[in-house]
């Protein structure tokens, strides 16, 4: 018998988890379904709209942001390379292009294999990471988006460091 054919029993849907954290931190969120839940959270550059979505069959809670940017077809050749640029930089998740919507997502999973349950801080970990890598990144898809600048000088400039104070 391979390890794959256990049937495990949850006593929660884990998208409960992130419904019990959305409400104790008085963040807005739409229950789009027992699999699903929706919220809007308002970061320093753009709203960012993250929806998280029990797998059943893979056993993942899967965790999608999207910028309110839209990728005109001029600069999708740009925006691509900036994917690319931006993923080789990040330890966990990774940003793709939604094609049919002309939008930028950033996508995570929670792997919970075996029956395990999430813990708030773990869905807290997912929510916050995903958010400061948003934070951290947006900037450049607004160059290379808004701006006309090229992938590798848009990540350049978001990554430059500061040091000290004027």
């Amino acid at each position: 018998m391979s390890l794959l054919e256990f049937e495990y029993e949850r006593e929660l849907n884990p998208v409960d988890m992130i419904e019990y954290v959305a409400a104790n931190n008085d963040w807005s969120f739409e229950r789009a379904g027992e699999d699903e839940i929706a919220m809007t959270v308002q970061g320093r550059w753009s709203d960012y709209h993250i929806s998280f979505s029990w797998m059943e069959d893979f056993e993942a809670l899967h965790l999608a942001c999207a910028f309110d940017i839209k990728v005109p077809d001029k600069r999708v050749n740009e925006v691509v390379k900036l994917l690319h640029l931006l993923n080789g930089q990040i330890l966990m998740g990774h940003f793709d292009f939604w094609q049919q919507e002309d939008v930028v997502i950033f996508r995570q999973s929670l792997l919970l294999a075996g029956g395990a349950e999430p813990t708030n801080q773990q869905v807290e970990v997912l929510l916050s990471s995903a958010l400061e890598t948003c934070e951290l990144y947006f900037q450049a898809f607004q160059f290379v988006i808004w701006s006309g600048m090229d992938a590798k000088s848009a990540t350049e400039t978001v990554l430059f460091e500061t040091v000290g104070e004027a």
